[in-house]
């Protein structure tokens, strides 16, 4: 009778599968919110990589919930209508024209082809916002910029743009209770019924913490946090997170994220990580390896 060594990539599968089953195990009945954005959502391959590693992740008993944004694609459309987009310390200006644009792509174009991608994969999504079931009641966010030349800071009105007051968790576990998989437009309303364009990233941070979730991703165009050096920064907490403000290793589009990270832990989900959206499958080799592949903001 003749051995045959096995294959080596077969083995090197089997070990993936050994070395990822306590974090199957950790993970089960657990709820991880993922901010899909960046250059992931402009990639058929990688959407649907990302749409794979989120049936997965159902699969085998985590309760995903997935928020996206879509800030290129409604800049897109409002020039393809005409319209000019404002920005004030990169927040988009948005008047009610602009936020009828915004809803239209985030809760039509972009949100039902998320599900659709899932739906793909063999998953089973409802593509949500803020306004079904009243779930995300928004508030006017008070806009403000620093006058370059004098160093005053003045207010400025934003338009529709919002931020989440108060999160009903409650339709969110009936999508997921009932085997579904909720993806979520960054549209909320107020109590007068207004319409309210809201930052993705505080969308999902703020949904987070309301759902108590195991972890906060958010897929981003960069590896993580770097320090001065450029090596990835693969753990923080909010201390550190001030002192690397302070001696400005952390600039620019990070500061927000790593806020959204920090209120996300505070609020009441276990840790926040911040990945690059590039890498394929990159929340699966987060979640299911010793080594991780992102920033990580704990408490």
């Amino acid at each position: 009778m003749t051995n045959h060594a096995p294959d080596p990539a077969m083995l090197a599968k089997a070990e993936t599968l050994t070395e990822a089953l306590p974090y199957m195990q950790r993970y089960a009945g657990k709820t991880f919110v993922i901010k899909y954005g960046g250059h992931a959502m402009g990639d058929p391959e990688a959407a649907r990589n990302f749409a794979e590693d989120v049936v997965l992740l159902k699969a085998v008993g985590i309760n995903p919930v997935v928020v996206h944004g879509g800030g290129p694609q409604i800049g897109a459309m409002l020039k393809q209508l005409g319209v000019e987009s404002r920005f004030v310390d990169g927040l988009r200006v948005t008047d009610a024209e602009t936020a009828k644009v915004a809803e239209m792509v985030l809760s039509g174009a972009i949100n039902k082809e998320l599900v659709s991608w899932i739906a793909q994969a063999g998953g089973r999504a409802v593509g949500i916002s803020g306004k079904d079931g009243g779930f995300v009641i928004a508030e006017k966010v008070e806009g403000s910029t620093r006058d370059p030349d004098s160093n005053i800071e003045r207010a400025v009105d934003l338009g529709f743009v919002g931020t989440p007051k108060h999160i009903d968790r409650s339709l969110l576990d009936t999508i997921s209770g009932s085997g579904m998989i909720p993806v979520v437009a960054p549209i909320g309303v107020d109590k007068t019924g207004q319409t309210y364009n809201i930052n993705a990233d505080t969308m999902a941070g703020a949904i987070a913490a309301a759902l108590g979730a195991a972890r906060l991703f958010l897929l981003t165009d960069v590896a993580g946090v770097l320090d001065k050096s450029g090596n990835l920064l693969t753990d923080l907490d909010p201390k550190q997170i001030g002192a690397l403000r302070e001696d400005g290793t952390v600039t620019g589009g990070m500061i927000p994220k790593l806020e959204t990270c920090i209120a996300a832990v505070e609020g009441g989900t276990e840790a926040a990580v911040i990945l690059d959206g590039r890498v394929p499958h990159v929340s699966l080799l987060e979640i299911f390896t010793a080594r991780g592949a992102g920033t990580l903001v704990h408490r």
